[in-house]
């Protein structure tokens, strides 16, 4: 009988060469911390060259060999990395190591030769959306051997600056897009919001720590979704409801929830969509006025998907009055205001199949939009223009595709990129018009410029 073959781990290998370790060195530190987590263990140099020949470690000793590597690198290591698969864990597989998870994910996003391939995963509208609760498996994180622990700690500061850097790469997202700022929150992940939560800290600064890496991972979700990654914006929208309910924040939580129903409703699921945003809605028992608008315009959006008018404009009315009692504050995260209100009354009458007023509300909505905001006048200039082109009004749909090439020059963006094909296309119908000749030639130049 043949024997079956092993694989061979050269990423183990690989990180004993980048730890400046030797092989007997591992072993050691191994058996040191296997004395910590209550096991007697004997290895050797031997042990570790079977396990770079493709043996297997026992399912308790992954998580050693892992922090001994980590441990040496002065940063998380995770299982993938160092081609181990993680021990299962004790509370179940739907309740593995989040911060792992992300660590993992965040670090494939950063790899442009990876990149490509997640940005090819598949939306689920049957996922399980990962439910708010007390979560039993919290006194786990603080197991006695977890990477990182004995060599950093964080406090009030760390916490403090995890939540500026998403503030900068909302604004970054913003005013170039979220080609040049997703790259630059995946770094921050892997590279500083990694080990943080993976420090000592006191209780209450690392429930902080959870729901601020949860706003980050929100952010970076949107960001993907927004370039047409939507398989991989739903991953990091799961790993960010993970994170929130381990930190016991429910406004996060309903805040993922709500762009988890937009990300359905930009797909064509309404009915999905409209699931979400209530459940979103009914995870904010105690949201804010500013809050509560944010959640009842996406409620009004799904409700009209469905064909249910009279609930949509119920929400509406309900978001306007919200936004009316909302202080002037623009929030970089769950923001909203009187551009997002009129944005989604234009959908919500474009649903209704009212062109002409959702043309109006859209010219309003971009209006009061705030000039910072040049992604998402790209997109909404694009929307009017396609819009004014289907309502028959060939001028005024020029006029804005012009002024969405003025924004789009500035901007990398793979949403904004599919618009500016959209419009080419409809040129190409009406050549010989005179405002098409003139938007012909400015096209050209943007191509140019973004080639």
């Amino acid at each position: 009988m043949a024997r079956n073959k092993r694989t061979p781990n050269p990423a183990l290998a690989g990180l004993l060469d980048q730890a400046n370790l030797t092989r007997t060195q591992l072993a050691q530190r191994v058996n040191r911390l296997g004395v910590q987590a209550g096991l007697d263990l004997h290895y050797s140099q031997s042990t570790v060259s079977h396990w770079i020949a493709g043996a297997r470690p026992k399912p308790e000793v992954r998580a050693l060999i892992v922090e001994a590597l980590s441990a040496q690198l002065g940063r998380p290591v995770t299982h993938a990395e160092a081609g181990l698969t993680p021990a299962p864990s004790v509370l179940g597989s739907e309740q593995a190591d989040t911060v792992e998870e992300l660590i993992d994910l965040g670090r494939a996003d950063m790899d442009p030769s990876r990149r490509g391939v997640l940005a090819t995963g598949l939306f689920s509208a049957a996922l399980a959306v990962p439910g708010f609760s007390n979560p039993a498996y919290a006194q786990a994180l603080d197991q006695p051997v977890s990477p990182g622990k004995r060599t950093i700690r964080v406090g009030a500061s760390q916490v403090a600056a995890v939540r500026t850097m998403t503030e900068r790469i909302a604004d970054i997202l913003d005013e170039l897009g979220a080609g040049h700022a997703r790259p630059m929150a995946a770094a921050f992940l892997v590279n500083t919001v990694g080990p943080w939560l993976r420090a000592q800290a006191s209780e209450q600064v690392r429930l902080d720590m959870l729901a601020a890496a949860s706003d980050l991972t929100y952010l970076t979700g949107w960001m993907a979704m927004y370039e047409k990654a939507h398989g991989l914006g739903q991953t990091y929208y799961v790993k960010a409801l993970k994170l929130a309910n381990e930190a016991q924040d429910h406004v996060t939580y309903c805040r993922t929830l709500r762009g988890m129903s937009l990300q359905a409703s930009n797909l064509g699921y309404g009915r999905k969509s409209l699931e979400l945003a209530d459940s979103a809605a009914e995870a904010a028992p105690a949201a804010g006025p500013r809050l509560v608008a944010f959640l009842r315009g996406q409620q009004a959006h799904a409700a009209s998907m469905v064909g249910d008018r009279d609930m949509a404009h119920s929400r509406l009315r309900e978001a306007e009055a919200a936004l009316s009692k909302a202080d002037s504050r623009r929030d970089a995260i769950g923001g909203y205001d009187q551009t997002a209100w009129l944005f989604h009354l234009s959908h919500v009458l474009y649903e209704e199949r009212d062109l002409p007023g959702s043309i109006k509300a859209l010219q309003q909505s971009i209006k009061v939009q705030p000039k910072v905001e040049k992604q998402g006048r790209v997109h909404s200039y694009a929307l009017l223009a396609q819009r004014q082109y289907g309502y028959g009004h060939l001028d005024a749909s020029c006029d804005s595709w012009g002024r969405f090439l003025d924004e789009y020059e500035h901007v990398s963006s793979a949403r904004g990129d599919d618009h500016f094909e959209t419009m080419r296309t409809q040129l190409r119908r009406h050549v010989t018009a005179r405002p098409v000749r003139e938007l012909a030639g400015r096209a050209r130049e943007v191509a140019a410029l973004k080639n």
